[in-house]
């Protein structure tokens, strides 16, 4: 259907960094709904009483924020570190051979399509504005003001771990021991659904495909999590 899709489509680069950062925020807090889930289900599997679900949950919602922040930190501190060793080298070419750089756009814009008379005025246009601005983004696809922050990304995913993690803690343990599984799974179940739409709705995807698939997940995990507790609470392990 022609209604399920929401193509987004990011005119410069700004704009697709801020899609990137949503994107994974939405994944964040969409790590924070299952894995907190799991884990106090997989605990009220075993036993009703809080203080157990509490110190269980509790902890899962700490250590998922900070291995997703520490996690974070390291993959876009790589990420970061690369783009600064390919600018630097970027720079060094231009003060090196600066004509063979120039012919070198040139030859990119040919390759799009232009025709050479054309990527000749264009590549010359963009080297009298900004040479290195203009040889990254042709080369490289890189632009020097939006190099990766490691802190920025680390902040962001553990705040969205943790915002996603509250619902399902404050839901097992606000709710009535008798109804305290069952609706802590349909609560966590809704909170997908909506991740799920969102995240199609920023990456123009299908909405239907994303939130089954979360939906899906969730619950794969959380049924899961909840038998082992229960077979092993029932064998007397735990």
């Amino acid at each position: 259907m022609t209604d399920d899709l929401d193509p987004v489509e990011p005119h410069d680069s700004g704009v697709a960094a801020r899609l990137n950062w949503l994107r994974a925020a939405v994944l964040g807090a969409n790590d924070g709904i299952v894995s907190t889930a799991a884990t106090v289900i997989g605990v009220a599997g075993v036993t009703n009483t809080l203080a157990p679900i509490l110190v269980a949950g509790t902890a899962a919602v700490v250590g998922g924020s900070v291995s997703m922040a520490l996690g974070e930190y390291v993959s876009v501190s790589s990420q970061k570190d690369s783009q600064e060793a390919l600018i630097e080298k970027e720079r060094q070419e231009l003060r090196d051979d600066p004509n063979g750089e120039l012919e070198e756009l040139v030859g990119l814009y040919e390759a799009r399509g232009l025709t050479p008379a054309t990527a000749r005025r264009v590549a010359v246009e963009l080297t009298n504005h900004d040479v290195l601005a203009a040889h990254l983004s042709a080369e490289l696809n890189i632009d020097e003001l939006e190099v990766a922050n490691p802190w920025h990304a680390a902040f962001a995913s553990a705040g969205a771990f943790a915002a996603g993690a509250v619902l399902p803690l404050l839901a097992i343990l606000l709710l009535p021991a008798e109804v305290r599984i069952p609706l802590t799974f349909v609560a966590v179940l809704v909170a997908l659904t909506i991740t799920g739409a969102i995240s199609a709705q920023v990456g123009g995807s299908s909405r239907r495909r994303a939130m089954l698939r979360l939906v899906m997940g969730g619950a794969l995990a959380m049924a899961f999590t909840y038998l082992v507790g229960v077979l092993l609470g029932t064998t007397g392990i735990a």
